[in-house]
């Protein structure tokens, strides 16, 4: 039997990171920072303590790791083209995909970015990706300064709010939460021609009272 090529062992070893990551973010979720442990993680990926600690030898390596990948995540919503207005459709667009497609990770980033226990952890790696966070502000203010705004700067920080608002009602409120409809109310509040399909959601909920499931429905 001929030894696995190196591209073979590289994609073994992916998988192996990926699989610890994915754990480590339910357990620190579930848990919070201060109360998982390694052995938590260990048990949840299905790997040896010793390949954990060979990725990632400490909590808080884990945690960065985790955090700086929400970053860049966040900050390459700016690589589209086209007019100002086609960019910011799909900017609004690919945000709300991204968030209808991943929402169980989306819901747990959001419990390490605003937990006491783990949120200085994410403002070091704000910090640490200063430039890529620079580079987001700044490409979205230029892009509303392009589309005729009088504050730019304004216009970004609210932009930002109000996605990450959508983000936030979305993670509480999962399949309650009409996100196709807000979608479409998205781009009518920043003078966008009006999706000629739907993305998210052929049929939509309507807009009810959104209420958060208990625990075990």
């Amino acid at each position: 039997m001929s030894p696995r090529s190196a591209r073979a062992n590289e994609e073994m070893r992916e998988q192996s990171r990926e699989r610890i990551l994915a754990a480590a973010l339910e357990v620190f979720t579930e848990k919070g920072y201060h109360n998982a442990t390694i052995s938590d993680i260990t048990a949840r990926a299905g790997v040896s303590r010793g390949l954990i600690t060979y990725y990632f030898p400490g909590k808080q390596i884990l945690v960065d790791h985790l955090l700086d990948r929400y970053i860049d995540s966040v900050t390459a919503i700016l690589d589209v083209t086209g007019t100002p207005d086609e960019r910011l459709a799909a900017i609004i667009d690919g945000v709300l995909l991204t968030v209808a497609q991943t929402l169980p990770v989306q819901r747990m980033t959001l419990s390490l970015v605003i937990h006491p226990s783990t949120h200085p952890l994410f403002a070091q790696a704000e910090a640490r990706k200063e430039e890529q966070v620079a580079g987001l502000e700044d490409g979205l203010r230029d892009l509303f300064a392009a589309r005729g705004a009088d504050d730019p700067a304004l216009e970004e920080v609210m932009f930002r709010s109000v996605l990450e608002g959508v983000i936030f009602k979305a993670a509480v409120y999962q399949d309650d939460y009409p996100l196709e409809r807000v979608r479409r109310r998205l781009h009518a509040m920043y003078g966008l021609p009006a999706p000629e399909s739907a993305l998210i959601q052929d049929d939509p909920p309507p807009v009810g009272r959104m209420r958060a499931a208990k625990a075990g429905e």
